[in-house]
C-alpha cells in the first residue's frame, strides 16, 4: 500500500490513495498508520477515492469527482476536516487531477476549495450555533460555559484568558456536560485583539492537535456571536500552535 504525508498548519495526515475504492480502511489500519511510535504518525487518515466508487460519495459524484474519507487517529469516522480537505486538494493538484478550484465530496457535504498565492481557501458551509451551553472543564481552569457550534462536526468553544490558555492541560479530554452523543472537539480561545484569537484544541478521537480547521471556524463563529457581529463579512485571524488562519463569516451565512 502506497501512502503519503501532508499537513495544514501542522495538523498532519496520512494520505491513502484508493481512487477505485478497492481498499477496506479498517479502524485497526487507521490506528496503525497514525501511531507516532510504531506507525507513520498523524492526527488522521485521508482516503482519496472517486466519489462514484464510494457508497457515501456516489450521490455527490455529479458535483464532485473525489470523496474525502476522513478518519480520526483512533479509527473513528468524522464528518469533515478543514485542514484535511486543504491537504486532500493539494495532493490532487500535485497529481494534476484537479485545477486551481475544486469541489470535494465529504460526509459534511460538498466543499469548494480554491488555490491562490496565499494558499488554499475552503468554503466550509453554514455553521449551526446550538442553544445548548455546555460546560467544559480542563485543568487548571474550572468549569466554564461554552458555545456549541456544528461545522457540521460538533464543537464546544470556551473563552479563557491568555494565561489560562497557556497553562491548560489538554493531555486528556476536557470534561463536557452535557456531552455530545458522538463526542465533541473542544476549543479554548483567548482574545489577542479586534477579530484576533489564539486557540488550542482537543479533538475527539485524536487528542490535542496543532490545529483544527473546523475548530478555527467554530471559534470565530462563537466569538462573533458573543460580539453581536455574526455574518458581517469581517475577516478574523486565529493563531494556533501550528500557524495562523483567517476566517470570514459572510453575509450569506457561509464561512
Amino acid at each position: 500500500m502506497q501512502v503519503f504525508k501532508g499537513h495544514g498548519t501542522e495538523n498532519d495526515f496520512v494520505i491513502v490513495p484508493d481512487l477505485d475504492g478497492a481498499l477496506e480502511l479498517s479502524g485497526e489500519l487507521v490506528r496503525r498508520l497514525c501511531d507516532r511510535h510504531a506507525g507513520i504518525g498523524a492526527d488522521g487518515v485521508l482516503r482519496v477515492v472517486r466519489s462514484a466508487k464510494d457508497p457515501q460519495g456516489v450521490a455527490m459524484a455529479a458535483q464532485a469527482e473525489f470523496f474525502m474519507d476522513y478518519r480520526n487517529a483512533d479509527g473513528s469516522v468524522a464528518e469533515m476536516c478543514g485542514n484535511g480537505v486543504r491537504v486532500f486538494v493539494r495532493y490532487l493538484q500535485a497529481l494534476r487531477l484537479v485545477e486551481q478550484e475544486a469541489a470535494v465530496a465529504t460526509r459534511g457535504g460538498i466543499k469548494r476549495v480554491l488555490a491562490s498565492s496565499d494558499g488554499l481557501s475552503v468554503e466550509m458551509g453554514r455553521p449551526r450555533v446550538l442553544a445548548d451551553r455546555p460546560v467544559a472543564t480542563a485543568a487548571p481552569v474550572g468549569p466554564r460555559a461554552g458555545t456549541a457550534v456544528a461545522m457540521p462536526n460538533p464543537h464546544v468553544v470556551v473563552e479563557v484568558s491568555a494565561t489560562e490558555l497557556a497553562t491548560l492541560d489538554l493531555h486528556r479530554p476536557p470534561a463536557v456536560s452535557p456531552a455530545g452523543a458522538q463526542g465533541q472537539n473542544v476549543e479554548f480561545v483567548a482574545r489577542r485583539g479586534r477579530r484576533h484569537l489564539a486557540m488550542r484544541v482537543h479533538e475527539r478521537g485524536v487528542g490535542e492537535t496543532r490545529s483544527c480547521g473546523t475548530g478555527i471556524c467554530a471559534a470565530v463563529v462563537a466569538a462573533a456571536v458573543a460580539d453581536g457581529t455574526e455574518r458581517d463579512g469581517s475577516t478574523w485571524q486565529v493563531d494556533v500552535p501550528g500557524g495562523s488562519c483567517t476566517v470570514t463569516w459572510r453575509e450569506d451565512d457561509e464561512v
